[in-house]
Order: structure tokens, then C-alpha cells, then sequence
């Protein structure tokens, strides 16, 4: 930490800082854009040894902390010629970590546009979507990656799709109409996690703008998923104070439980409904606040996950006095698609407290974010200082301090508490 420590105040004393001026022709379209980051990212995490999924994860090489270092360059470019567009964003990474050394290299996006009038654009490549108004979460995000709440600014990798943008301005209340049409295909080495091979996954958005109210209606039909629709809003109440909400049906949803003896049960409903409502409100002394109620309706209820993790505590005690791990093995493989995945639970509330410059000190922006589990009442977290100070380049320190009861979300995950240090600059 302290050598990661000395190499970011080392990029920042080396950097220069350049002068403020305003081109016009900055904003101008360009034949090519090329920029991106390269980012160096340095964690210590402080491990739970007495949480159920520290078990599930360390029962072979126990640890009290683990550090890992990450160099992550993220290109992105641009090349335009008439009404053709070619986007692509590249994301190259290397992880260190103290018990291995992890690579990815992948492109997040990687597509052309076609946009012979303004009303009118077809894409047709790998394509990040980004459906819905919530700043943690997205319950109508039928066809994109999961968010992480943690990072929800982070830019996530798309799916390979089809896709058309049809756009109307009128005169009156209702402003603007946009039909937005997805087709999504899934086959062995195309869209792979999106589901099983063999199928072609049809959605829409339909995007109002209505007496200053931005409106989206959704749907992903029957295929690798379940049928589902959503509606979301969002709204400016003054100058300071915005509100936004989403509400999403999905039909034919099921989710497996284990019980505190391991048996395995498979639970199936006609239909479930998500929402979300938020709210975002900016003081005068520039003071940001995000505040956001989520209400998972697939996920679990308290109970059932305090039985998985009951059932995992059996099932190391088990291997600790006979060393055999098919339990734990069998657990592992459970809490994937289970207790494991981010946010899990039914209910959560997201909190997030940023001041632009206190005390007049510039370039710096602290800010606190709480994630909570309204059911156990567990939660994680999160104060963190911004500094902008250097042309191109931006340093942070975050720490994230978990809290909750044994048989709680955040009490049992294999983590106390992380520190971070980021140094990303921009090019």
C-alpha cells in the first residue's frame, strides 16, 4: 500500500498542469477520435474469517487480508465518414492478487451506426445499453449487464445486437416520440451469458417526453429470459430537486433456496414486480444528494438466505473435522447464482453525499455512500476524496466498511472492510 501510495503522489508531482482555452472547433465532429484512461488501482482488503462466504471462498488457503494490484488501459475511438460511424472501446486488464495473477482483454463496445438523417439511426455491433433512470440499480434494464452499485458510473460491456432509433419532435405537450427496437441473438460464442444458444431475444423502448417529463416504456420478449415490461419517469421538480422511479413485471421467474440442511428447492412464480424510486437534490452550497429505495421482488426473502448461510456453516464444520468438502463444494456452487451475487436481497436503500470544493479547497470532492439491506438491516459504507487537481488525470482514495449481524447480507461476506487507492489518467 505505502509503495502504491508513493507511485500515485509521483504521477501526480510529474504531471503538468495546461492553461484554460475555448476552441470552437473542439466541438465539431472529427473524422477520428481517439482517447481513454489508463488506470492503476491498489486494494487491501481486511477479511471476516467468521462469514459464511469467507468460508466458502478461503477454507483451503485461510488469509486475514488480501492485496491486489490493478492496471486497467481502457482506448476508445471514433471514425466517421458521411452517415457511417465506427465505435469501439477496448478494455485490456491485469490483476495481482495475492493468492494469483488474473488477464482479460475484451471489447466493451465494438460497432457501426449508420444515421443518414437525424431522426433516423441503425446500429448493428456490441453495444452498451442503458435503460432506465436509477443511479444504483435499474430493474428495466432488460438487456444489459447488471450495474454495480458500488461503481455504478462504471462503464460496463454491451451485447451484440441489432438496433434501430426512430425519433419525432412535435409541437405541444407531448415533445418528443422515440421507438428504440433491440434484436438480441445468442449462440455459442455470441452473447453467451445472456443464456442457452438458439434463440433470438426481440425488445423495445418507446421514449416520451412530456410536459417536461422524460417517459420510457420497455419489453423483452419470451426467450433466453422470461417476458418482461417496465415503465420508468424522471422529472425536474425546480431547478434543484430531480425524481425518478422504474417499475418492471417479469413473468415466469425462478429462484432456488437451500435450507439450513442443504436440501435444495426450486421456486417458481407467474410473475414478480421490481421498482425502484429515487430522488436527486442539489443545495446551494453545491452539496449533491442521491437517495434511492430498491425493491428487488425475485430476490430473497431474510429467512432464506439466513438458511443458506446456516447451511454453510454446517457444512464447514463438517470439513473441519473430516476434511471432507463436498458440502462446501456443493455450497460454492449454490451462492453463484444465489446469495453471491450482488445484492441479493429484497429491499435496499442507497444513500450518496457528495460537496464539490469544502471550505473553498479546490479540486477536491469528498463524498459518503451507504448501501443498506432495509430487511436485516446490514450494510456497507463507503467515504471517499476525489482530487482533480492535475490536467487529465484524477486520484481517489475509497474505503468501504461493512457492518451487520451474524446470518446478515454484509455481516457475512468474506470481506470487513477495503481500502482503495486510483490513479487514472486520461489521454
Amino acid at each position: 500500500m505505502l509503495r502504491t501510495a508513493a507511485l500515485l503522489l509521483l504521477i501526480a508531482t510529474t504531471a503538468q498542469a495546461q492553461e484554460f482555452s475555448f476552441d470552437a472547433s473542439q466541438f465539431e465532429k472529427k473524422p477520428f477520435e481517439f482517447g481513454g484512461y489508463i488506470e492503476l488501482k491498489q486494494q487491501r482488503l481486511e477479511l471476516n474469517r467468521d462469514a459464511a462466504l469467507y468460508q466458502l471462498g478461503f477454507y483451503r488457503q485461510p488469509h486475514s487480508r488480501l492485496d491486489q494490484t490493478t492496471l486497467t488501459l481502457k482506448p476508445e475511438g471514433k471514425l466517421r465518414s458521411g452517415a457511417f460511424t465506427l465505435s469501439a472501446r477496448a478494455h485490456a486488464e491485469g490483476n495481482w492478487e495475492t493468492r494469483q495473477f488474473d488477464r482479460e482483454f475484451r471489447f466493451d463496445e465494438l460497432y457501426g451506426s449508420y444515421k443518414p438523417d437525424p431522426g433516423f439511426t441503425l446500429d448493428a455491433g456490441k453495444i452498451p445499453l442503458k435503460w432506465g433512470k436509477g443511479y444504483a440499480w435499474n430493474p428495466v434494464g432488460f438487456v444489459e449487464r447488471q450495474k454495480d452499485p458500488n461503481d455504478p458510473d462504471l462503464a460496463r460491456q454491451g451485447f451484440t445486437i441489432l438496433a434501430a432509433d426512430w425519433i419525432r419532435n412535435f409541437d405541444g405537450d407531448l415533445r418528443t416520440v422515440a421507438l428504440t427496437p433491440v434484436l438480441l441473438p445468442v449462440t455459442g460464442s455470441v452473447n453467451a451469458d445472456f443464456g442457452s444458444s438458439g434463440h433470438l431475444n426481440a425488445a423495445a423502448k418507446l421514449y416520451l417526453l412530456y410536459k417536461d417529463t422524460d417517459i420510457d416504456f420497455m419489453f423483452l420478449s419470451n426467450g433466453n429470459r422470461s417476458r418482461r415490461y417496465g415503465v420508468d419517469f424522471s422529472r425536474n421538480i425546480g431547478s434543484n430537486l430531480e425524481i425518478h422511479g422504474e417499475w418492471a413485471r417479469i413473468e415466469d421467474t425462478r429462484r432456488q433456496v437451500v435450507d439450513a440442511a442443504g436440501t435444495a428447492t426450486t421456486l417458481a412464480q407467474n410473475a414478480v414486480s421490481s421498482y425502484l424510486l429515487g430522488l436527486r437534490y442539489l443545495t446551494e452550497r453545491d452539496t449533491t444528494w442521491i437517495l434511492e429505495y430498491y425493491r428487488n421482488g425475485s430476490g430473497y426473502r431474510e429467512e432464506e438466505m439466513q438458511d443458506f448461510f446456516r447451511y454453510v456453516d454446517t457444512a464447514y464444520a463438517q470439513f473441519l473435522n473430516t476434511g471432507n468438502d463436498n458440502a462446501l463444494r456443493r455450497a460454492s456452487n449454490l451462492s453463484r447464482s444465489g446469495v453471491a451475487r450482488p445484492n441479493p436481497g429484497r429491499n435496499y436503500v442507497y444513500l450518496r453525499a457528495s460537496q464539490k470544493e469544502p471550505f473553498d479547497i479546490l479540486y477536491f470532492t469528498p463524498a459518503l455512500t451507504l448501501i443498506a439491506n432495509a430487511d436485516d438491516r446490514s450494510f456497507s459504507v463507503a467515504p471517499e476524496i476525489l482530487y482533480t487537481g492535475i490536467t487529465n488525470l484524477e486520484l481517489k482514495i475509497r474505503a468501504f466498511f461493512l457492518s451487520g449481524n451474524t446470518l446478515s447480507e454484509f455481516g457475512e461476506r468474506p470481506n470487513r472492510r477495503r481500502i482503495e487507492l486510483q490513479a487514472r489518467l486520461y489521454f
